[in-house]
């Protein structure tokens, strides 16, 4: 089908008169919809066109603002618009907040210049207090009278037909290279822009997509979300008008709220075509989990669905597997599910992963791919200082760029963002950080300005409100969680607030603040920082049909103290509650050790109480060694071992052991699974043990941090004294054992022992260490540890103290300490309670370990082994590829099975990181449970 321009579509489509049409179900209706075929809406919108053009003020090319909430509406109004020689603009949904309304209509006001605005009579009260747009109904339309006292047209006629418009068959024929329609971005990052789409884009894009994957001849689209979408317009109206199919379009709350009601019009109207993002999916996947799903699971044939679109935001890649298999048993095909990336000024879906889920499973993704460009795109992700683009290379991350015919031109009335946006090459800045794989496929990592600055750390919200949703907290209705930065007056950072749309009824103060608790553990865990909390109601959180809630919009209004009242409610519940519950200080020891707690964690007094578990409220590593450090000075203790308050997890219980520490304490190592890496330390294992619950974790510490402990002398002893550890906490095997980077060596030997004794090993994993490492330990002297230390503490970066190796090589140890005073981070040293003597002390202690290792070679074997792979160290390998090929496949030959490996996020020294701890938990237990464990 050769078309110039868009209207020809129509004309084409309507023009086969075989009954093809559109399908549409009124909102509220599921069961009578009335159908309209594609010569029909023709005719319609040729007469309708008089009725736009005899509008006062309206020419060719005016924009016509189209705000309704209809799907019939809308592409009736749009076809009518296009055939008068106008430019028909898609308004989104107006927000349910007063002053956010009025700021929009103004914007809109201003960008289109005075357009014209059509709506139905039912949303008038949405423009009442303002007098900038002139607003006219459709019902007003047929015999038009304007009020002297406001710009709204009045509805004074006589029934009018379908549209209430008049007949003409007059049309106007555009340009290919002319603006066809305006779409309005979301404003999700600011004011709305209307994004230029011509003729002839959007004809490129619907025939590409058609070249994506092929949709048997005569099976019917299928759309639920609004015609203010791109994804609406191109990928289902004019696509299926393009193929000359049927097109079925249904009220999103209707599609939403029933995935039944979703899967049956799927099987009932043998759709080809579909969309659904991935919160949807999700509750498709949980209505067939139930008895009613499995029902009608049995009872249904997909086998006409090839096409399952999924965009705007990420897909999870075990929601699209387990969905996928529930779907291929109705008949879909394994693949149906295709993830998507496009934009407004792509024409929507654009890059597409046609091999999901096998391809993400294969490459342990945690989100699916987003696949390659269909025709008529090409795509790079480009990195390099502000102003400078490199092409990064296969697998670096940078900012994804876009350009080609299916990209649109530039926004309508805003040179500046379009220069901004668009090079001089044509390449589109979408903003988004991404990455291209080794394979040529599309991740995306986040938004640009999505971060959040937490301390210097910078964290992607999309995660953070990942993070939540996996964490099932009773109370929070999935995908309604919404995390942003914001600086507090006064305040020295920015802080993370959290709101989310309550599950429980307003008065249930105990499901409030459970709610809140497991909220902020979650959030502590990944950041370390306690986020600000907040529940709003449903009209505050508007979703979009792509189940879309724009964080900008809703930050401006917390920002500008549109929640407050809101807030002031529930810090009151929270607080008598509180007061009401909270186990108080019994003593004054009680009462320091409390207040102590609450001014590290930055956490009203009132907030926690005597008995309450520290480890529920998000307590990390970093706030324990601030607080040993201040718990010894305020109560005058010359060292409190790190074990008593790890192991002690009330202030009333940690109290208690205070008191006992008169006498020194011989060494008494944590008994455990996990073994530490060359710097001695077990906290880098806190983030982990959180996640493994239901199993009692240990961690093994190295002997030599607390006074008067001397260090191992060798490896023997070191696995000796481990080995003997573990039998006294736990007598009898099974045993499952890991390490991390060095630890693995130790866990190893650990190993050996306990089978050499008789006893069975489950579990081994190697956290990213190779068996052969006496190289390795004989290039380390005690500066080389010194700068992996300060990395490992986050006191210097990783590509400085790689830099200053070979300058430090040539110092003494004072030398080096004195130098290196003057580079790390005086702040994050602070936190850490170390002084530079104690980091020289554990640069000493972290030497000696490596120096045991100097001559190990590994000998025997073991049952079992795991080995989870981060990106190498770049003095050992330069890709994991090449790590595994010559490095970690060695444990092969001391492994007595098939070892298994497990690709996971992060470098080596931040693999178990806040920032990767998420990801890799899932991947140790899911390695734990393979294993029986």
């Amino acid at each position: 089908m050769e078309a110039p321009n868009i209207s020809s579509l129509l004309r084409l489509a309507g023009k086969h008169n075989n009954n093809t049409g559109i399908i549409t179900y009124p909102s509220g209706e599921t069961t009578n919809p009335f159908k309209t075929s594609y010569s029909q809406i023709l005719e319609q919108a040729e007469h309708n066109a008089n009725a736009i053009s005899a509008i006062r003020g309206f020419q060719q090319k005016s924009i016509v603002l189209l705000h309704l909430d209809d799907h019939f509406d809308h592409i009736i109004l749009f076809w009518s618009v296009v055939l008068a020689g106008g430019i028909p603009c898609i308004s989104t949904p107006f927000t349910n907040i007063p002053a956010q309304r009025q700021k929009h209509i103004q914007h809109l006001h201003g960008l289109l210049e005075d357009p014209i605005c059509i709506t139905r009579a039912h949303l008038l009260e949405q423009f009442y207090g303002q007098d900038l747009l002139t607003t006219y109904t459709i019902e007003g339309l047929y015999n038009l009278r304007l009020s002297p006292k406001a710009r709204i047209a009045t509805i004074s006629a006589p029934t009018p037909n379908t549209n209430g418009l008049e007949r003409s068959g007059n049309y106007f024929s555009s340009q290919l290279d002319e603006v066809a329609v305006l779409m309005l971005t979301s404003g999700s990052t600011g004011n709305a822009k209307a994004v230029r789409l011509s003729h002839a884009q959007m004809i490129t894009a619907v025939v590409a997509k058609c070249k994506v994957r092929e949709v048997p001849g005569v099976s019917p689209f299928l759309n639920w979300i609004g015609f203010d979408h791109v994804a609406c317009v191109t990928e289902i109206h004019l696509q299926a008008m393009y193929l000359g199919v049927d097109q079925i379009h249904v009220q999103a709350s209707d599609i939403v709220s029933d995935p039944g009601h979703f899967l049956r019009l799927l099987a009932d109207y043998r759709v080809g075509k579909s969309f659904a993002p991935n919160f949807y999916l999700a509750k498709v996947r949980k209505f067939l989990e139930t008895d009613e799903g499995d029902v009608l699971g049995k009872s249904i044939d997909l086998s006409s669905l090839h096409w399952l679109s999924s965009g705007g935001e990420p897909n999870v890649v075990e929601n699209c597997e387990a969905l996928a298999k529930m779907m291929a048993c109705c008949g879909a095909r394994p693949d149906v599910i295709v993830p998507g990336f496009g934009m407004t000024e792509t024409c929507a879906g654009s890059i597409w992963n046609t091999d999901c889920p096998r391809y993400d499973i294969l490459n342990n993704y945690k989100f699916a791919s987003l696949g390659k460009c269909m025709p008529g795109v090409e795509m790079r992700v480009v990195c390099g200082p502000e102003g400078v683009s490199e092409i990064a290379p296969a697998g670096h991350p940078g900012i994804l760029e876009v350009r080609g015919p299916v990209v649109f031109k530039g926004y309508y009335n805003d040179p500046i963002a379009t220069s901004k946006a668009i090079s001089s090459d044509g390449w589109f800045h979408t903003g988004d950080h991404a990455m291209i794989d080794s394979a040529g496929n599309l991740n995306l990592i986040g938004r640009k300005n999505d971060h959040l600055n937490i301390n210097g750390v910078k964290y992607l919200p999309n995660a953070l409100e990942a993070v939540i949703e996996e964490f099932a907290i009773d109370g929070v209705t999935p995908h309604y969680t919404v995390c942003f930065s914001y600086r507090p007056l006064g305040a020295q950072t920015e802080q993370i607030c959290v709101v989310y749309l309550p599950s429980y009824s307003s008065d249930n103060v105990e499901a409030r603040i459970l709610a809140r608790k497991e909220i902020i553990k979650a959030i502590m865990l990944q950041t370390g920082s306690r986020p600000h909390v907040l529940p709003l109601n449903k009209s505050l959180l508007m979703k979009s049909t792509l189940g879309k809630l724009s964080r900008a919009k809703i930050r401006s209004a917390f920002e500008n103290g549109e929640f407050r009242a809101l807030e002031e409610v529930d810090n009151a519940q929270i607080q008598a509650y509180n007061a009401d519950n909270m186990a108080q200080p019994q003593n004054e020891s009680e009462s320091i050790v409390l207040k102590m707690f609450c001014e590290a964690l930055q956490i009203p007094i009132g907030d926690i109480g005597v008995e309450t578990p520290v480890y529920d409220i998000g307590i990390t590593s970093i706030h324990l060694i601030r607080l040993k450090k201040q718990l010894q000075t305020r109560l005058s203790i010359d060292d409190i071992p790190m074990l008593v308050i790890m192991t002690n997890p009330t202030i009333r219980s940690l109290c208690k052991a205070l008191e006992s520490l008169h006498r020194p304490k011989e060494y008494d190592p944590t008994p455990i699974w996990l073994f530490h890496p060359g710097v001695g330390e077990v906290l880098v294992f806190l983030g982990l043990s959180k996640y493994l619950v239901g199993r009692p974790v240990y961690a093994l510490r190295a002997r030599g941090f607390e006074a008067g402990q001397s260090y191992f002398k060798n490896i023997q002893e070191a696995v000796s004294i481990y080995h003997a550890a573990i039998k006294s906490k736990q007598p009898h095997g099974p045993y499952a054992l890991a390490g991390y980077s060095y630890g693995t060596m130790l866990a190893f030997e650990t190993s050996k022992l306990l089978q050499e004794n008789g006893d069975t090993i489950a579990f081994l994993g190697s956290f990213n260490l190779p068996p052969h490492i006496k190289e390795r330990m004989q290039q380390l002297d005690w500066t080389d540890c010194l700068l992996h230390l300060c990395y490992f503490l986050g006191l210097i970066d990783a590509d400085l103290a790689d830099g200053l190796a070979s300058q430090f090589a040539k110092y003494s140890k004072k030398e080096a300490l004195t130098e290196v005073a003057a580079l790390i981070d005086q702040v994050r040293m602070a936190e850490l309670a170390l002084t530079l003597q104690a980091l020289g002390n554990w640069a000493s202690l972290s030497y000696h370990l490596q120096s045991m290792a100097r001559f190990y070679e590994p000998s025997g074997s073991v049952s079992v082994m795991d080995i989870f792979v981060a990106e190498p160290l770049k003095m050992v390998a330069s890709n994991k590829q090449e790590w595994i090929e010559h490095r970690l496949s060695k444990w092969s030959d001391f492994c007595e099975s098939e070892t298994r490996f497990h690709n996971v996020d992060g470098e080596h020294y931040t693999m178990i990181g806040e920032r990767h701890v998420l990801s890799f938990q899932r991947i140790f237990r899911k390695a734990l449970e393979d294993r029986g464990l």
